[in-house]
């Protein structure tokens, strides 16, 4: 488990200007949408006559991580990596972040330059540019914001309100394995405070562990529909579980939906930690979060088109509102879906 303060240069020395300066120099701009970065009073970006999508994220320590055993390089990764996530689950391609942190004096500077290393990095991935931010002191902890600007043509945004009866619910990649490296960190967490002497035991759970730590956005998916001229009837990323955000895209687009518990695709590694937890892996895949995959509806005329796409599931379907939003088993009952995912307004009991 990592310490938060080592030796290390102290923020003050630098002063908030001086600190933006040394953790931002080197920037390059890659968009031709930005025309102004980091460096006046406001960054200045031009769309020519694409829509502008925008998207904000903050993380606040103790609430969305704990910084006992999250790499402060993983945590700016994950900054960036979510937003940008939002801005695809548009339809829309990300082109521009702003980063915003608030500091305790636990902190040194180069503490926060792991931090911008791993947005740096994300920024790298996602092909956006750092546009600008603001830095201020906090005396709570570590408080991350980032807002996240992306374009698309109008007829190829994706809403949440768009599915209709009878299309394809799709998702990308596997779902409950950030919920799974969660609570494989929770428990080795609470075995090293009561027993300091005793070393995390994380072995044969890499996978889990990265797309708790450090997820990704799914770029190649959006990508893949573009090549492949598919524009879903509704998107969303799956953040806070499985059955929340198939219950935002009812809501919206007024519908109901079916789908199959042996549809939806889990990784080995998460049936593996719900089984040391004696828990059933499907809880983790309907109502665990963080994964950022993608959850989208297309017409039914677009399943040969959708199958042809790798990583890519269609695990049920769209049906009238009056049907209900139901999930059948594998013994084939009908369960309503209720939007257990994770709430970060709700007290702790």
């Amino acid at each position: 488990m990592q310490e938060n303060k080592a030796q290390g240069t102290d923020i003050s020395t630098l002063g908030e200007f001086g600190l933006i300066k040394q953790l931002t120099k080197g920037i390059e701009i890659k968009n031709s949408s930005t025309k102004v970065g980091i460096g006046d009073d406001a960054a200045v970006l031009d769309y020519q006559n694409k829509k502008t999508v925008v998207t904000t994220d903050l993380l606040v320590e103790g609430i969305h991580f704990d910084l006992m055993y999250t790499p402060l390089k993983h945590l700016g990764y994950k900054s960036i990596a979510v937003n940008v996530s939002d801005v695809y689950a548009m339809n829309a391609c990300p082109k521009q972040v702003t980063v915003s942190i608030a500091i305790s004096k636990r902190f040194t500077v180069e503490a926060i330059e792991e931090i911008y290393d791993g947005i740096r990095m994300a920024c790298e991935n996602y092909n956006v540019d750092l546009v600008g931010g603001d830095t201020t002191s906090s005396l709570t902890g570590l408080c991350i914001s980032v807002t996240a600007i992306g374009e698309a043509e109008e007829n190829e945004l994706a809403y949440r309100s768009g599915a209709k009866v009878n299309d394809l619910i799709c998702v990308s990649g596997n779902l409950g394995a950030a919920y799974a490296g969660l609570q494989l960190l929770e428990r080795e967490k609470a075995i090293f405070e009561n027993n300091p002497n005793m070393q995390p035991d994380l072995s044969g759970h890499d996978y889990i562990l990265e797309r708790q730590l450090k997820p990704e956005a799914r770029k190649d998916i959006y990508e893949r529909l573009k090549e492949a001229q598919i524009v879903p009837t509704s998107m969303i990323d799956i953040s806070d579980g499985l059955s929340s955000e198939l219950m935002h895209i009812c809501e919206e687009s007024k519908v109901g939906c079916q789908i199959y518990e042996e549809k939806i695709p889990v990784d080995y590694e998460t049936h593996k930690m719900a089984e040391e937890l004696n828990m059933n892996y499907s809880t983790f895949s309907l109502n665990g979060g963080e994964d950022y995959e993608l959850l989208f509806t297309v017409p039914l005329d677009k399943f040969d088109d959708v199958e042809k796409i790798e990583d890519v599931k269609v695990i049920g379907h769209i049906t009238e509102a009056s049907k209900g939003i139901y999930l059948v088993t594998r013994d084939n009952t009908e369960i309503a879906l209720q939007a257990q995912g994770w709430n970060p307004l709700k007290e702790e009991e």
